[in-house]
C-alpha cells in the first residue's frame, strides 16, 4: 500500500497581489497623512510655547523665532497673535 501526501509549497501564488498592493498603498497614504498632521501639531505647540515666553520675557530673540514660525514681519503682529491665542485660552 502506498500513501501520498500532497504538500503545497506555493503559498504565495494563491495570494491576490492587487489586494496586497492596495493595502500597502492605503498604509502609505495613512502614514503620510499622519506625518503631516503631527508636523502641524508640533508647529502649533511651538508657537504656543514662544507666545508664553514672550508674555513672560519680552526678548527680541523670542520675537524673531515666532516671526520665522508664523511668517509675520513686525513685532506688533506677533504680539497680536499671542494676545489672540491667550484670549482663546489655547494654553
Amino acid at each position: 500500500m502506498r500513501f501520498e501526501v500532497k504538500t503545497d509549497n506555493r503559498i504565495y501564488e494563491n495570494l491576490s497581489w492587487p489586494i496586497l498592493f492596495t493595502i500597502l498603498a492605503y498604509l502609505c497614504i495613512i502614514a503620510t497623512n499622519l506625518s503631516f498632521n503631527v508636523s502641524k501639531l508640533s508647529k502649533f505647540y511651538e508657537i504656543n510655547y514662544f507666545c508664553k515666553k514672550i508674555i513672560i520675557d519680552k526678548s527680541s530673540q523670542n520675537f524673531k523665532r515666532l516671526s520665522k514660525l508664523t511668517n509675520l514681519s513686525n513685532k506688533q503682529k506677533v504680539w497680536d497673535l499671542c494676545k489672540q491665542l491667550t484670549a482663546q485660552k489655547v494654553f
